[in-house]
């Protein structure tokens, strides 16, 4: 499936009410992360209460020990100050990255916002070399918008 075909699956995702919050969430990191074959691991982090850090939800892909990231840590923690998408295409070439997997070689974060304040973000990892296209972003940020209608 395109990007663009996708749309509707995230929406249909979404507009299933009879199921949870964190069931829809990981619904739509499984189809992202089965569809498209450059994203491999899919994952939603929030803000975790008060605290100036992100909590993971659901994702789909390899463990990691991400559980908790403090903001301006990683990629991640970088999106939750900016409020700016963040895709990198070559993770080796990144300061402030936090490993997950030696074979996770791209990431891109892109922010999702409720009443105008950054929440949390969807973050994929690729093991695919600058695999992101402005394509990709256009269609994280449809899903973030779609996602906050629901939090």
């Amino acid at each position: 499936m395109t990007l663009q075909e996708l749309k509707p699956a995230v929406t249909e995702i979404i507009q299933q009410t009879e199921t949870s919050v964190d069931d829809r969430l990981l619904a739509i990191c499984a189809l992202l992360e089965k569809e498209i074959p450059y994203y491999n691991w899919v994952g939603f982090y929030f803000k975790n209460g008060d605290k100036n850090e992100l909590k993971l939800g659901p994702y789909v892909g390899e463990p990691t020990d991400h559980t908790i990231i403090p903001f301006g840590k990683g990629i991640c923690g970088q999106v939750a100050i900016s409020n700016q998408n963040f895709v990198v295409p070559d993770v080796s070439a990144q300061d402030n990255y936090i490993a997950c997997s030696l074979i996770v070689k791209a990431e891109i974060v892109v922010p999702i916002f409720v009443n105008s304040q950054n929440i949390g973000q969807i973050d994929i990892d690729s093991n695919t070399p600058d695999p992101f296209t402005e394509m990709d972003e256009r269609f994280l940020e449809f899903v973030c918008k779609k996602v906050a209608t629901i939090l």
